[in-house]
């Protein structure tokens, strides 16, 4: 991982600098109007449902709230620090742990007992990536 500039929780970054993060860090995730956003695809809206829950947990554990747009097949997550009124290392850190644990897959682990989703379309909730 690059070494970024020296920051403080709340230090903003430029565009640049966030583009250049995103490109190397979180490539599935884009710059836009002031935030970083990813677009989850599901196979509906239970699907839906599930990732909204997961992304409302692991905000609320980070105490730092993405705003998000809902609909039947997808989820967009939006990441701005409010109080700073831009995109910060909180935002990129919480963008992290949303791949983390949204994008997992324990059958692509060969060390994990756990197989996975069986590979048919009526078990599969997110379209990985």
């Amino acid at each position: 991982m690059t070494q970024w500039r020296k920051s403080t929780a709340d230090t903003v970054y430029s565009p640049e600098e966030i583009e250049a993060r995103l490109k190397q860090e979180l490539p599935h995730w884009y710059y836009e109007d002031g935030w970083i956003r990813r677009k989850y695809r599901t196979s509906g809206w239970k699907s839906t449902l599930m990732v909204v829950n997961t992304v409302g947990q692991l905000a609320e554990a980070a105490w730092h709230h993405p705003d998000l747009t809902v609909s039947y097949a997808f989820v967009i997550v939006k990441l701005m620090n409010h109080a700073a009124k831009g995109v910060t290392d909180k935002d990129f850190a919480l963008a992290h742990k949303f791949e983390e644990v949204l994008m997992w897959q324990p059958g692509k682990d060969e060390s994990s007992p756990l197989e996975g989703t069986p590979d048919d379309p009526r078990f599969k909730h997110l379209k990985y990536d």
